[in-house]
């Protein structure tokens, strides 16, 4: 295939290389529109994970990279839709190499290099192949402390899914640090922080790793895992990392906090953090919420009553409408909200993170109109509102 090619050419390629597991790797440069939200460069490859074949979208933006991963059925459409963004791309298939390009029309023409090696397609392993922020093998103090790694460094077979998660949460963090104020020492505040694996984690990466100066508040309701937190945080001599017992909606005593972290906070009490957080105009807010109730009493909507008159699936529907209502309150409070896979669906199914960065302020009165029709929708007087 060479020259210029109709629509549905184009789109029967992608099915094709899609259909037959051909793809290799495509990558996509030139945006034909310099826009923020346009990455400047996006590589998709098939990767292997635990619940099947998958292609990660690694997009370049901002000097930051930004992953997400799309299941085969979803990826030809998205191929086709990311094209519509670039002036070049490159298709790595099997058996050739196919260079796009698009005119000032958005015409696209083809031309296909197919004097290359016959190439096998093995999507990588990604779990095996990946570069942990903490590597297996190299004792970290605070994980041996915690019982995740021995003191050679080796993972506990029992803890593996909980260093995965540290590593997961740690690479989110990773992305988001060149958003973090560098002119100041920063504060951090952990709400719900549990038994504060990733608290602890968060400070080694920041204050050890990084060096950057730092102080971390972690904040629980149970004294019992506060007292041990605080134990730990002394025996490793991180005076900067400190832990108190209280409750999300009293916490006081800070004009100013540059990061919030939210993780499995119950229902509301995720809303009264992010609140919080948009109150002191933190520059990054990370949340994992956890169960949610409120809207599950209130949506009311007789045309989706094939849907909600079955108590798990308007369980599921709730979780999904709340946490699409924060990520739209966030962004309309002047953030760049993504919403996350966290971990793998089969070890929770509260495994959405919600990450918002503080953004220029741009005219939201679309993404307004937007949320409130939604809103009015599905009957739903959001917490968040009512404050």
């Amino acid at each position: 295939m060479n020259g210029k090619v109709q629509p549905e050419e184009w789109v029967h390629f992608i099915e094709r290389i899609v259909a037959e597991e051909q793809l290799i790797q495509a990558s996509f440069s030139a945006p034909r529109r310099k826009e923020e939200d346009t990455p400047v460069k996006l590589t998709v490859r098939p990767i292997k994970l635990k619940n099947g074949l998958f292609y990660q979208f690694e997009r370049h933006q901002s000097n930051k990279v930004f992953h997400e991963n799309i299941t085969p059925e979803q990826v030809g459409e998205q191929l086709q839709s990311v094209m519509e963004q670039y002036k070049q791309a490159l298709f790595k298939i099997t058996d050739a190499d196919v260079q796009v390009l698009a005119n000032k029309k958005g015409k696209l023409s083809l031309i296909t290099h197919s004097k290359v090696s016959k190439r096998e397609n093995i999507p990588q392993e990604h779990n095996r192949n990946k570069t942990y922020v903490l590597p297996e093998g190299e004792p970290v103090p605070f994980l041996f402390a915690l019982g995740v790694m021995n003191a050679e460094g080796r993972v506990i077979k029992a803890k593996y899914d909980k260093f995965r998660q540290i590593n997961r949460f740690l690479e989110m963090v990773s992305d988001v640090i060149p958003d973090l104020p560098r002119d100041k020492p920063l504060t951090i505040v952990d709400f719900g922080c549990g038994k504060s694996y990733l608290t602890f984690a968060l400070y080694h990466l920041l204050a050890i790793k990084e060096k950057l100066p730092v102080r971390i508040i972690g904040l629980d309701l149970k004294q019992d895992v506060i007292e041990t937190c605080s134990k730990l945080a002394r025996e490793l001599e991180w005076d900067n990392l400190t832990f108190s017992v209280g409750d999300i909606s009293n916490f006081e005593g800070y004009t100013s906090v540059d990061m919030v972290v939210t993780l499995h906070a119950c229902d509301t009490a995720t809303d009264a953090a992010l609140l919080k957080a948009i109150g002191w105009e933190a520059s990054v807010i990370l949340s994992v919420p956890c169960c949610q109730h409120e809207l599950f009493r209130q949506i009311s909507q007789p045309i989706l009553k094939p849907l909600l008159k079955h108590g798990i699936l308007k369980e599921r529907f709730s979780a999904l409408v709340t946490d699409a209502i924060r990520a739209n309150l966030l962004e309309l409070a002047g953030y760049r909200t993504q919403l996350l896979e966290f971990i793998d669906m089969e070890h929770t199914p509260k495994n959405i993170l919600i990450r918002a960065v503080k953004a220029r302020k741009t005219d939201l009165e679309e993404v307004k109109q937007e949320y409130v029709k939604f809103r009015d929708f599905l009957g739903v007087s959001p917490f968040m509102e009512k404050q």
